[in-house]
């Protein structure tokens, strides 16, 4: 193989990690515009918030209350549970020194640009006035890498490892943010396919940046069904699971073509794919949303458990 597997592991965590950093600020940016109509609620939407990141655990161990500012900065610059945007983007910026000679410049600099905006913005404790500034930024430096990306990059295995990274992230977090959210804001069956409160339901799309794409293609108010659908079987939104899955399969399909060699993950990506490919919302619901993503997120994970050891990633 032309790319080791230390390389092939940089590259595919220097975009998950890039990928996660983004997905959260975005998580934290729809908290703050749904705790606004929330009142004294809002500590709700915050614990939601700290569930979908898969952080209740790390932050009962705090201590704290889910009021806005222990929550926002304990998902924005807290060290010690490692999984603060801050602490995601510093990975980033480290595996993409490992695999420094594998990318361009211009890769490197929007890397290495975005650690320092994030160091500079957090270097202390965020106030509620300075929140839509930063995660304002952190998105913007997210784009200025993935642009760098595409802009610059070759598109051989070193292209392809990158990719892979950032959809099997973007996918985990479609689904994680569905799974969670419906749980919360649909709790009985009886109200599947009724029409919900819009700010509740805006939250969800907003998140994903979903709202505008969403809209244009389904006026009207927001059914949970047709949210659901969208996020889930859309082909043509960059954030549906489904988009995300044939990305995947097709990055490994290059990579397949690249080294000569179909291996497990290929195999296992397709049938990912054609679970999705011949689901219907429909049989979706019938069967239990929940239970439907719960499945999808395992077999993600499978997926790439299976590319780490298919590429002998190393470190």
């Amino acid at each position: 193989m032309t790319t080791l597997g230390k390389t092939a592991g940089g590259l595919f965590w220097m975009f998950r990690y890039l990928e996660r950093s983004e997905n959260l600020a975005r998580l934290i940016e729809a908290g703050l515009r749904i705790s606004l109509t929330r009142g004294g609620a809002a500590g709700e939407e915050w614990r939601s918030i700290i569930t979908t990141a898969g952080l209740g655990a790390a932050y009962e161990e705090t201590g704290g209350d889910y009021a806005a500012p222990q929550v926002v900065n304990f998902l924005l610059r807290d060290r010690s549970h490692g999984c603060s945007v801050l602490c995601m983007i510093e990975n980033a910026r480290d595996n993409g020194r490992v695999v420094r000679t594998a990318i361009t410049r211009e890769v490197w600099e929007a890397t290495n640009e975005c650690c320092i905006m994030a160091r500079r913005m957090l270097a202390r404790p965020v106030r509620e006035a300075d929140l839509p500034d930063i995660l304002a930024a952190i998105r913007r430096h997210s784009a200025l890498v993935r642009g760098a990306l595409h802009g610059t990059m070759l598109r051989n295995d070193i292209y392809n490892f990158a990719r892979l990274g950032t959809f099997l992230e973007r996918a985990d977090n479609s689904a994680r943010i569905l799974d969670v959210k419906y749980y919360l804001l649909l709790p009985s069956i009886a109200h599947v396919g009724s029409l919900m409160d819009n700010n509740q339901w805006e939250t969800v799309l907003r998140s994903l940046s979903a709202l505008h794409s969403f809209r244009w293609l389904n006026p009207g108010d927001p059914k949970p069904i047709d949210i659901a659908r969208f996020l889930i079987l859309d082909g043509r939104f960059p954030r549906s699971i489904i988009f995300c899955i044939r990305k995947m399969h097709e990055n490994l399909h290059w990579l397949e073509r690249e080294y000569g060699d179909r291996l497990v993950s290929q195999d296992l990506a397709r049938q990912v794919l054609d679970q999705i490919e011949q689901a219907s919302i429909e049989r979706i619901f019938e069967g239990g949303l929940h239970e439907f993503l719960q499945t999808f997120m395992i077999g993600n994970r499978q997926l790439a458990e299976q590319i780490e050891r298919d590429y002998r990633f190393t470190g």
